[in-house]
């Protein structure tokens, strides 16, 4: 029987999409393989956010042709959704298939390898009416922790953004498919879920349900100990939502809150739905409500347009907030995007320079939240045993390291004394 290798780019929900595949042509009798160079079939499930994605893309399916001459070489994702006219040029891949096309992966399999003739199979659009696609798992890669797509597509358009043309409009997973895929994933050993999606904020939207619904679902789930969330909309954190989360003990106080920038000029012109003030407003409210709870986001830098006064305001909001960890980078120009065809594009090395000081100052604010949490005691999933150190996570998600060699303890909660600073984590003692 034939083997095979899934490589996934990009986000959550990638990763979650991928492990289906795995799961599905593990159930056709298709055998796993680590190398990737090597394997019968390579699947390479792409990433399109960025310019630098789809170049990634591009020599990834440039090496495995040139490593594995004789292999078939699958591309899907959001590239090939997003983009299909640039991808149909891809001759180095023999199957190419859509966001919404991955029920066909094991007929378009079997198809070619009965006529050996190139496969393309993308629809020209996911329709306003599509329904969320049937998907489950039941592992994945880590032993502690998965991570559960509840939903897909994007109704927001921003401005510099793909992703709706990749992905589709809202749609969701009922809550009753989502329910039993947990029930599977903690009776498989699983103690933590992560819900995600593209805008994981709209989880229900045109529906009987909402993001409560699913964390209360989540939450109610025996073995499962904790609950959290992936990338949220800032503004789409109501009070009553926030209630209803804080009321599930199993929930996680951490919170990926997308700023993207903290200057209310950029804000508008990427179309966001929120300024800068509301977004503050919104981390009060988490904060009032969740003891010790941890805030972390995204930061664009030298988006089209953005001043050195802009950068500055966007930098002042950063630090006021006090964010537990930051991922800074710099725009990049998105064919296809409105905000590519913008004025006054940033000089790419002042770009770099701005993502230098941002980065700066977000390592700074990291450290800050670290040592804020020295002396408190918590409690933590151990994840994994490396170097001598139990690793794990608190409910706020700070990383904990832990001198042992205990094997027994991964996959349990222990109280843990945080006792001081690591490398990018807490340094702590069982209690």
């Amino acid at each position: 029987m034939m083997n095979f290798n899934v490589v996934t780019l990009g986000c959550k929900v990638n990763q979650y999409e991928s492990q289906a595949m795995r799961e599905d042509l593990i159930a056709h009798g298709y055998l796993p393989s680590d190398d990737r160079e090597k394997a019968d079939i390579t699947i390479l499930n792409s990433c399109t956010v960025t310019a630098v994605s789809d170049a990634k893309n591009r020599k990834l399916i440039n090496r495995l042709r040139r490593v594995n001459p004789d292999g078939i070489i699958i591309l899907t994702g959001c590239m090939p959704q997003a983009f299909p006219e640039e991808t149909e040029r891809f001759t180095g891949c023999d199957i190419v298939l859509g966001n919404r096309e991955r029920k066909r992966l094991i007929p378009a399999i079997e198809e070619y390898l009965s006529n050996r003739g190139r496969l393309v199979d993308i629809p020209a659009h996911i329709s306003k009416g599509a329904q969320f696609e049937p998907m489950t798992v039941s592992s994945f890669n880590e032993h502690t922790r998965a991570f559960i797509k509840i939903e897909d597509g994007c109704n927001r358009f921003c401005s510099y953004c793909i992703i709706p043309y990749a992905r589709g409009r809202v749609r969701s997973k009922p809550v009753d498919e989502l329910k039993r895929e947990l029930e599977t994933l903690a009776s498989n050993g699983y103690r933590e879920v992560v819900l995600v999606g593209i805008n994981l904020s709209a989880y229900g939207q045109g529906e009987d349900f909402d993001l409560a619904d699913a964390v209360e679902a989540a939450c109610s789930v025996e073995g499962i100990a904790r609950v959290r969330l992936g990338s949220l909309e800032p503004e789409q954190m109501t009070e009553p939502l926030v209630k209803r989360l804080a009321a599930q003990e199993k929930f996680c106080p951490q919170f990926h809150l997308s700023l993207q920038s903290g200057c209310d000029a950029t804000l508008k012109a990427m179309n966001r739905h929120y300024n800068s003030a509301e977004y503050m407003e919104i981390v009060n409210r988490l904060r009032n409500v969740f003891d010790n709870s941890a805030m972390t986001t995204d930061v664009m830098v030298g988006f089209a347009g953005e001043t050195e006064a802009d950068f500055e305001a966007s930098m002042a909001f950063v630090k006021s907030v006090g964010f537990a960890k930051v991922h800074v980078f710099p725009y990049s120009q998105r064919k296809g995007t409105k905000a590519a065809d913008a004025p006054n594009q940033v000089d790419p090395a002042e770009k770099e320079r701005r993502a230098k000081l941002m980065g700066e100052l977000v390592s700074r604010e990291r450290e800050e939240f670290l040592n804020s949490q020295v002396g408190l005691t918590e409690e933590v999933l151990f994840e994994r045993i490396r170097k001598g150190y139990l690793e794990g996570y608190t409910k706020n998600y700070t990383p904990v390291h832990v001198i042992s060699d205990d094997h027994s303890l991964c996959g349990e909660v222990c109280k843990v004394r945080l006792v001081s600073v690591g490398d990018d984590c807490c340094m702590g003692e069982l209690v």
